[in-house]
């Protein structure tokens, strides 16, 4: 009885003790909770009565509550706070996780209860939620196996279970050689270029390595500015490379195999359950449908983005050569020649805007904006526990009531992966609110400066507030159909639609302020945003839809005649890359989103969700961007939603219309 993970969270709105949490804690726990969800499970399949929606999938959605709870702590602390003994343990409980979905999947009992009410309930009697609930599970236990003979399905369990576990091993690598490579500088002449608060932070990064001189690493807050403005062209390669190898050195943490595993496995278990390849599993339960309409999609922004990227490519070149004295763009040039440019057309420097955007006054203000929009409220309290000293919990509020709780982890650390994401800890569901996470990697405060934000570090804030919104304002019966629950293409939508208000004046009021005096933002630099923001978007373009293009060939019916990833990586983006091939790097061996998260056959989402984004954001802008009632019914058809009806019907109430494809274009500057 000393495992918390055993027993109910007597804490404040029930949050996880974070604290008395151990490594140990999580095997024993998820044992036990997975024995006692196959015990509500074996009771839900023998009883005699005759199955109703009621009395079978209400029941099945209450099941393994507890197992929801533990795995997402396991998880979500391997993602942002992990160590050598934890990636231990989530190595052990994938396959016990794994197991666990197969024994409910592919119990025959639990199916012909779920197939009887599926083909016998009168619909008539089911509110739109209980039936999407009744389609969903149906079809969840169909694409999982449940009409497999039993070698099938024998067979599917083992693929499963391999999967769970090369997933888990290639986020492992990748952090290993990330966290592995640092730079060490130790003559100052070889910082020229660099702003000074990333020059205080790479001193003080050597200081807690207990070096004399600077440190950068593959973290992208010490990472992205040393590419953008170090002077240093042999250094720029030499960072460069070193992210290209990760995942791609001659050691143990080499993905490459990985991947080949990854893919065959994926298309074998595809072919097993009736599909040609992974792809086409995927994609039937995506609003693009089709590896067909995917690939449809990406050639028509292809050709329209490809004349433009061309242009700009030569403007660069001839920018480089006649200002830079560099007569050949390679991979580790683009971002530092990118920057000149951008400062040369607009006459805007980011180091100039960063002031602008202290961390706190850029939240606050996206409080602000959030409380404008959606009415909710942000409480920051020290009453709930964290996992890290650096997170903070803040008790949301609507209409004075609680609503969610949110913990915000803003800062790259040992143990923690590479980019932005949000997650939960809790589900919301009928009498359960939702517990949010956002975790991030930005620029961290020095001993003389808090934490600047670059412009885009700030969209990556509102992006994943979207995300958090989404969990937050979630209002759904079932777990299974609230917040992100959604078609992968359209969970997106919320996020990137967020990203607008960081160039609307209106909203930049509240939160571009300067750390030092609170002026706001110069209107001068805001126009300059505003026209930047179209700056080499042909460019930007080609390089989601590269690896939308790269995606995508790994999961259809050809994928398993892949036999170097390397080679068929060059083949895949290179009419869509401007810049020699790196022999010794590979993008693959680090693409977390398509190996690691859940982008697999879904990468090309990004793109699809901007269409909606753009399209959506319209209205706002013909309405007015903090209009009160189109912020309602974006709440309550789309963000509150969840997965409750198809996202094209949701849409379609929100907007009175589907999405305009050309209203990215006309957004981009691609039109």
């Amino acid at each position: 009885m000393g495992n918390p993970l055993l027993l109910d969270f007597k804490t404040p709105f029930e949050a996880a003790p974070f604290t008395k949490i151990k490594t140990e804690h999580f095997i024993p726990a998820l044992q036990y909770s997975i024995d006692v969800a196959l015990k509500e499970i074996n009771k839900l399949v023998q009883n005699k009565e005759i199955p109703t929606f009621q009395n079978t999938l209400d029941a099945l959605e209450n099941c393994g509550s507890l197992i929801g709870r533990n795995s997402s702590l396991l998880f979500n602390l391997n993602s942002a706070e992990t160590s050598d003994s934890l990636q231990k343990v989530a190595q052990e409980a994938a396959p016990l996780l794994t197991k666990f979905q197969n024994d409910i999947r592919l119990n025959e009992t639990l199916f012909k209860r779920i197939q009887f009410v599926y083909e016998n309930e009168n619909r008539e009697k089911l509110n739109t939620e209980q039936l999407t609930l009744l389609e969903k599970e149906y079809k969840g236990f169909v694409r999982n196996g449940a009409l497999l003979k039993q070698d099938a399905k024998e067979k599917l369990r083992t693929i499963d279970t391999e999967l769970a576990q090369l997933s888990l091993s290639f986020g492992e690598n990748v952090l290993a050689d990330t966290q592995t490579y640092i730079l060490h500088v130790q003559k100052e002449k070889n910082l020229k270029g660099l702003p000074e608060n990333i020059v205080e932070m790479a001193q003080q990064i050597a200081e807690q390595k207990g070096l004399k001189g600077w440190i950068f690493t593959l973290d992208y807050p010490s990472y992205v500015p040393f590419m953008t403005y170090s002077e240093n062209r042999e250094l720029r390669k030499e960072l460069s490379l070193a992210f290209g190898k990760r995942g791609f050195q001659d050691n143990n943490h080499n993905n490459s195999v990985v991947i080949l595993k990854i893919i065959k496995l994926r298309q074998e278990r595809a072919k097993l359950l009736g599909y040609e390849s992974h792809a086409a599993f995927v994609l039937e339960e995506r609003m693009a449908k089709s590896e067909k309409n995917v690939e449809s999609f990406l050639n028509n922004l292809s050709k329209k983005a490809h004349p433009v990227a061309k242009k700009e490519w030569n403007t660069m070149e001839a920018f480089a050569k006649e200002n830079l004295g560099i007569s050949t763009l390679e991979k580790w040039d683009t971002a530092f020649v990118a920057e000149k440019l951008k400062q040369e057309e607009f006459d805007l420097n980011e180091q100039v805007l960063k002031p602008y955007f202290p961390l706190n006054k850029v939240l606050d203000g996206l409080f602000q904006i959030i409380e404008r929009l959606y009415g909710l409220s942000f409480y920051k309290t020290t009453e709930i526990d964290t996992y890290q000293e650096e997170v903070d919990v803040y008790e949301v509020k609507k209409s004075d009531q609680f609503h969610a709780l949110l913990y915000t982890d803003f800062f790259p650390r040992s143990g923690k992966r590479n980019g932005a994401w949000m997650t939960s800890y809790r589900s919301q569901k009928k009498g359960q609110r939702p517990h949010i996470s956002i975790v991030c990697n930005f620029s961290q405060p020095t001993k003389t400066q808090p934490s600047l934000l670059t412009f885009q570090e700030v969209t990556t804030l509102f992006h994943e507030f979207g995300h958090a919104l989404h969990g937050i304002l979630a209002n759904t019966t079932y777990s299974g159909l609230s917040g992100t629950s959604v078609y992968w293409d359209f969970v997106e939508l919320p996020s990137q639609i967020m990203e607008n208000w960081c160039y609307e004046p209106e909203a930049l009021a509240l939160f571009a302020k300067h750390y030092e005096t609170d002026e706001v933002i110069p209107h001068g630099y805001i126009e300059k945003i505003k026209k930047a923001a179209h700056f080499q978007q042909g460019l930007q373009t080609l390089r989601q839809l590269s690896f939308g293009y790269l995606d995508l060939s790994f999961h259809t019916k050809n994928a398993n005649l892949i036999e170097e990833v390397k080679t068929h990586e060059k083949n895949q983006i290179a009419p869509l890359q401007f810049t020699s091939d790196i022999s010794e790097n590979c993008m693959s061996t680090s693409f977390s989103h398509i190996f690691q998260g859940g982008y697999a056959a879904g990468y090309y989402s990004y793109k699809w969700a901007e269409v909606l984004d753009a399209d959506a954001f319209e209205l706002f802008l013909e309405k007015g961007v903090f209009d009160s009632q189109t912020a309602k019914s974006f709440m309550e058809n789309i963000l509150s939603k969840g997965g409750t009806e198809h996202p094209m019907t949701l849409y379609k109430r929100f907007r009175g219309k589907e999405p305009d494809p050309a209203a990215l274009l006309r957004r981009a500057g691609l039109a």
